[in-house]
């Protein structure tokens, strides 16, 4: 298996962007490394790099699981997670402005808004 080529400068910048452009103001951004299966039937674990951040008591992250591919889920506590309905996208930004949106719409939804 191929290493994942870390979050790249460009990447960093698309979703620092994208934060700044939601909330009104920077977000601080943390990048790490998760292990998780790829596939459905790996039984290894893949190293993937990933962008993590907190926001109106939510949290969020983005894998990074190959080029140009990435999957995205929110949290709010270990158990309560929540994601886009979308396996994997081929385009950061659509990744990150689902994610958003997904959660906008959950908060929403919990409140009685929707």
């Amino acid at each position: 298996m191929p290493e994942i080529p870390d979050i790249s400068e460009t990447e960093k910048w698309v979703i620092e962007n994208t934060l700044k452009e939601r909330y009104g103001q920077d977000v601080p951004i943390e990048l790490a490394d998760s292990e998780i299966r790829l596939n459905p039937s790996d039984r290894e674990l893949s190293s993937c790099p990933v962008v993590y951040w907190s926001a109106d008591d939510c949290n969020f992250i983005i894998f990074k699981t190959g080029d140009r591919r990435y999957r995205c889920q929110f949290f709010y506590r270990s158990y309560q997670q929540f994601g886009t309905g979308v396996h994997e996208y081929d385009d950061l930004t659509e990744c990150i402005v689902s994610l958003l949106q997904a959660q906008a719409d959950h908060t929403a939804k919990e409140r009685g808004d929707l």
